[in-house]
């Protein structure tokens, strides 16, 4: 090694990019039994959020600092569970009855301040789409293009310190401007903006009910904590993966076990990942087979390729600048759109 070279700090992200071909490695079949949704652990994990976010309000209304500081962070998990919630509900795999799914997708959509309707169109023009990053409206927002220094230096800012500004920008971007999604989905921006404004006029009440103040110091902290946790949730599944863009050019969708080939997993402890995330952090295995629920992913037969401890991944992406983990993957596989 030259003296004073510098020493990439992408070796284990990129090391495993290098080994993971466009090949699948998962099976083309499952086994059916013991992989379906029941309204049994429907019913368990949304009276978990429900249960959470209830202990979260009266520790974060105590006078004690220490139970203000404790209920903030169950506010946290409460409002990344609502989040993995409105995924699951979305697919119509958190229940096996659908007007359950769409009960619990609605309370979910409106802690996770995701309008429903528009979410389920979101995701599944991503489940879609995922292998082309500019036809994904998704990861649209992280395609290259030319930015200038105070953009960069305000992803670099947040990724350093942990703000949360790509689930507030990914929020925004897909779910709440009304000419982006008409852009990505024409003929739906009307419909997108009658639910962004039926979502502002019920947080606007509430807003008025409790007081903007009161409510931000009831809450403010721990929605901050569960945006900054879905920050790494959401950037650990498709970023810094080397992935085309169809550069205008007509292209097909991939399957789901294609997908797979960029897209990441995170392993995260049993009780977290399982028992409170429904199974979030198997990404590859979701974009597989998206029909199982999140909570029987773990029973699959399958080993993903990218699969990676949470906290590994964390070190890793955290040791690179944000321009470079969000954008620095710009470099293609070798597949020609068409």
């Amino acid at each position: 090694m030259v003296p004073n070279q510098e020493v990439p700090h992408t070796t284990v992200l990129e090391g495993i990019n290098e080994v993971c071909d466009s090949e699948p490695s998962l099976p083309v079949r499952i086994p059916r039994s013991g992989l379906e949704a029941t309204n049994a652990l429907g019913a368990a994990y949304t009276l978990c959020g429900l249960a959470l976010t209830a202990g979260g309000l009266v520790l974060a209304s105590a006078s004690a600092t220490g139970l203000w500081i404790l209920g903030q962070v169950l506010l946290g998990l409460a409002f990344l569970q609502w989040f993995s919630l409105l995924h699951e509900a979305g697919h119509g795999i958190l229940f096996r009855t659908r007007r359950w799914n769409l009960l619990a997708g609605g309370m979910a959509g409106f802690f996770s301040l995701i309008p429903f309707r528009s979410w389920c169109i979101v995701h599944a023009s991503h489940h879609r789409w995922t292998g082309w990053k500019d036809l994904d409206s998704s990861s649209a927002i992280l395609a290259p293009r030319e930015r200038g220094p105070l953009e960069l230096g305000l992803w670099n800012l947040a990724w350093r310190t942990g703000l949360p500004l790509f689930s507030l920008v990914y929020r925004w971007s897909n779910f709440w401007n009304p000419g982006r999604f008409e852009r990505f989905h024409p003929g739906q921006g009307r419909a997108a903006a009658a639910r962004a404004a039926g979502h502002l006029l019920i947080h606007g009440a509430l807003v008025a009910w409790v007081g903007p103040r009161e409510l931000a110091v009831l809450v403010g902290p721990g929605l901050l904590l569960g945006l900054a946790l879905q920050d790494l949730i959401l950037l650990s599944q498709h970023t810094h993966i080397p992935t085309p863009s169809s550069g205008g050019m007509p292209v097909s969708p991939l399957s789901g076990r294609d997908q797979a080939s960029f897209t990441r997993s995170i392993a995260l402890p049993r009780w977290l990942g399982v028992g409170l995330l429904c199974g979030i952090g198997e990404h590859e295995l979701h974009h597989a087979y998206p029909q199982v629920p999140g909570y029987r992913l773990h029973r699959v037969p399958a080993t993903p390729a990218r699969r990676l401890p949470a906290l590994t991944f964390l070190r890793e992406a955290k040791r690179l600048r944000g321009e470079d983990f969000l954008f620095g993957d710009a470099t293609a596989r070798s597949r020609t759109p068409g």
